[in-house]
């Protein structure tokens, strides 16, 4: 898969059938959408592309009220798009400038004379442009004047994929991971870097990483405890995670996510997990004393081992 930083850096070698969206997640229902459009452009020998912003409109044109929670930063998503096949990826810098295109500007300079868009493949409700001034309506006005077609997403396939995304973040935020995969076709993950705590679970005998999230739009899951799979350097290692406040030694502490990773314990500050959620286990709890807390971990740490086998 071809990755390229904006439209003016795309060299297009031939026609294209593309898609334009942010495709967060790249979940069961965006994927029927991109195999429809890999099965287009291959009958048609044109390379299949897919047109994303980043950073999110919203987040350009809301700054201060965005409201993202997404399910994939970047470099997760493109990841998920090269093991489905797309041919070409573009990731337009996503400005405010870049907002005021018309909608024919768009259509006849953008994807057009940039992108060499011969086959289009697109929402009913998809809008595009100044002020999202343009539709599907516009679209299919342009198409024999520029000399593209249109496959049109039914509403029942759209609304399929926004109860998809809807369902999925409803899911992590109540814990439900078995749902949240369901929808997803994988389990939920995200990427953290290690950074220095405060050291207590050390102290109780239970070592744990502290991961920093760079992205502040990623979607953070329910607050609780998970078991969870480690990507580190490679290697996979089984582990539990906690979300939270750690209500036991503090009413005020600060939110944090904790890995403690089981039969390990070497330096790793600085390094980056990728944490994948495996299952839920429990809420975060305020117990009576650091003894109680150790014995739930330890029942914790025994279920999570039997879950992950």
């Amino acid at each position: 898969m071809r990755i390229f930083n904006g439209v003016s850096q795309y060299n297009c070698e031939g026609e294209t059938c593309l898609t334009v969206g942010t495709f967060d997640g790249v979940h069961i229902g965006h994927k029927k959408i991109l195999k429809k459009l890999i099965s287009t452009a291959k009958q048609n020998g044109w390379r299949s592309v897919l047109l994303t912003f980043y950073p999110h409109p919203r987040k350009v044109i809301f700054p201060d009220d965005h409201g993202l929670k997404m399910l994939n930063t970047l470099s997760e998503k493109l990841a998920l798009l090269e093991s489905i096949g797309i041919d070409d990826v573009i990731i337009q810098p996503f400005s405010k400038e870049f907002s005021r295109y018309e909608p024919i500007e768009y259509v006849r300079d953008v994807l057009k004379a940039k992108l060499a868009m011969r086959h289009i493949v697109i929402g009913y409700d998809h809008r595009f442009g100044k002020n999202r001034e343009g539709g599907i309506e516009q679209l299919r006005e342009l198409a024999p004047l520029y000399d593209f077609d249109i496959t049109e997403i039914s509403a029942l396939d759209v609304d399929e994929v926004n109860v998809s995304s809807t369902k999925i973040r409803k899911a992590l935020e109540n814990g439900e991971t078995d749902i949240a995969s369901t929808y997803l076709d994988y389990s939920y993950h995200f990427t953290g870097v290690v950074v220095a705590g405060e050291s207590r679970g050390k102290e109780l005998g239970f070592p744990t990483a502290n991961l920093e999230i760079e992205d502040d739009t990623k979607l953070i899951p329910r607050n609780g405890v998970y078991a969870v799979r480690v990507e580190l350097d490679g290697n996979q290692i089984h582990g539990v995670m906690n979300i939270g406040h750690k209500p036991t030694f503090s009413e005020n502490e600060p939110k944090s996510i904790e890995v403690h990773l089981f039969e390990f314990d070497k330096d790793i500050y600085g390094k980056e997990l990728i944490v994948t959620l495996v299952a839920y286990l429990r809420s975060e709890t305020k117990f009576g004393s650091a003894d109680a807390l150790i014995n739930q971990l330890e029942d914790d740490k025994s279920r999570a081992l039997e879950i992950l086998g």
